[in-house]
């Protein structure tokens, strides 16, 4: 019993609300799907659905194994033709599928009281959003690890139910798959993993040469450090506690190591022509959706038409 009582105590909320109330992500996930479905009712009323590419069953192209894949995506009659393993790739898995993974982590979890949402419920929120767009326009939309892709129109009940009974190790950056060499990656995190993990991520996702993009979901007290006198600043993912005696003198180095390591995603994800961008939990969760939309259209309308986005969206 008391090492249960622990593990109770010791479990941070999926969603923490700004006056402080906190709620299990099975509560929260009603509101958050009608909140998505609701932003993403109006969007599309804005937008023509993207371009369809057909029935998508047919063979599009060999492309060497990467290694981390599954064995079994092998073609090992074209491979017996040559010194290399190759993967034999449909239409709708190159063209027509987008995977995105909202970062789910303890961290997540912080809301400040200047927020609308706390960071998990604004990936959430996004992620449902989005999925529901793109199935309009005849996409096939999947979670890393979570969730195979699909084109079904209830894919916010899927990834909701996915969600409801995934009990893995919430990790803060996504796990490691190789996706289609034309799919799209969109990573919905608060980013604050060491840059050398964040880059290792990034080389295995781009690896077979699908396109990304990477949103920085921060709260704004993240943002501007608005903090004074004594705190104790607890980190979440079991790193330990800080103790600030003038909190207002750290604000200064704070904001500088925020902008470096902001510099140096971007600098990778310019590497890869991906994009990046950061959103504060105190914006529209629908101007975060429509620079989502609009980078992957830019980026299915030409080959390497990539905006690079480097500011607030």
């Amino acid at each position: 019993m008391a090492e249960a009582t622990k593990h109770t105590k010791g479990e941070i909320t999926a969603v923490r609300r700004a006056d402080g109330e906190s709620r299990t992500l099975a509560a929260s996930l009603p509101r958050l799907v009608l909140e998505a479905r609701r932003i993403a009712a109006n969007v599309i009323h804005g937008l023509h659905g993207r371009r369809r590419a057909g029935t998508g069953e047919n063979f599009w192209q060999y492309r060497r194994f990467i290694s981390g894949e599954p064995s079994q995506n092998v073609d090992w009659r074209r491979s017996a033709r040559d010194d290399h393993l190759y993967v034999r790739e449909h239409e709708w898995e190159a063209a027509h599928t987008v995977w995105i993974w909202p970062d789910r982590s303890p961290s997540m979890a912080f809301a400040s009281k200047q927020a609308r949402d706390s960071k998990l419920e604004r990936a959430l929120i996004v992620t449902f959003a989005l999925a529901e767009l793109l199935v309009a326009g005849g996409e096939r939309v999947g979670i890393p690890g979570l969730m195979n892709p699909t084109a079904s129109r209830n894919v916010i009940d899927k990834m909701a139910q996915a969600m409801m009974y995934d009990d893995a190790d919430r990790v803060s950056l996504p796990p490691a798959f190789v996706p289609s060499a034309l799919a799209e990656i969109v990573v919905l995190s608060d980013f604050w993993s060491p840059i050398s993990d964040i880059r290792n991520t990034l080389a295995g996702l781009s690896a077979s040469g699908a396109h990304g993009t990477l949103v920085q979901i921060v709260d704004p007290a993240e943002e501007t450090f608005p903090y004074s006198g004594r705190i104790e600043f607890i980190e979440p993912e079991g790193h330990g506690v800080i103790t600030a005696g003038r909190a207002e003198s750290w604000a200064r180095d704070y904001v500088e190591r925020v902008a470096l390591h902001r510099d140096q995603i971007r600098a990778e994800t310019n590497r890869l022509d991906w994009l990046f961008s950061t959103h504060t939990t105190d914006r529209s969760a629908a101007e975060l959706l429509l620079f989502l939309h609009g980078g992957m259209t830019a980026s299915k309308g030409s080959v390497g038409a990539n905006v690079k986005v480097g500011r607030s969206a």
